[in-house]
């Protein structure tokens, strides 16, 4: 399922960058996605086999609509349903997301920290994050007041955690293997 999801994508993700809309078409299709996951109505009406298309298609319509979407993303819906992969639609956008970062040179980040990170931190992070990885970083910050101090970094599969509380825990073992 993943490798198909992926496939979807990438072909949403092709035509979005020759059209010059792969900022645009990546949130209008995170919005879309989210009413889907949102509402289990939607999701059953667009993933339900036994419903027409074209009552389908109608639907689509007046969402993109009343979004202001672009026709990309209504045409890309159209297609992804008449080909009765619109149960994977929330694959699918999660895949567009990580396949357009790649091909942008962006990686994702999560950042937790213990307190509320100020805009001036948030920039020095993500220019100390770009500098360490050599791409750029798009950050979402996040708050641990258990972390007692510092902060826990996700690239990936990569943690960078400089929190209080590992500092403390490491203090802990070594203290107790000596």
């Amino acid at each position: 399922m993943k490798a198909l999801a992926e496939r979807y994508a990438s072909a949403l993700v092709d035509i979005a960058l020759e059209n010059n809309q792969a900022d645009q078409v990546k949130q209008e299709l995170e919005a879309f996605a989210s009413m889907v996951r949102e509402s289990a109505e939607l999701h059953s009406l667009l993933a339900n086999p036994s419903i027409a298309r074209a009552v389908k298609h109608a639907v689509i319509e007046q969402l993109v609509t009343q979004m202001g979407a672009s026709l990309t993303l209504r045409n890309y819906l159209f297609v992804i349903v008449d080909h009765r992969r619109a149960g994977m639609l929330i694959e699918i956008q999660q895949a567009f997301s990580a396949i357009l970062d790649a091909r942008k040179g962006i990686m994702q980040a999560t950042v937790t920290s213990a307190a509320e990170l100020t805009p001036v931190e948030r920039a020095e992070l993500d220019a100390a994050l770009e500098k360490l990885t050599g791409r750029k970083i798009e950050a979402q910050f996040t708050t641990d007041s258990s972390l007692i101090g510092g902060a826990v970094v996700r690239i990936g599969s990569t943690i960078y955690d400089g929190s209080v509380r590992a500092q403390l825990e490491r203090l802990r073992v070594r203290m107790i293997s000596e």
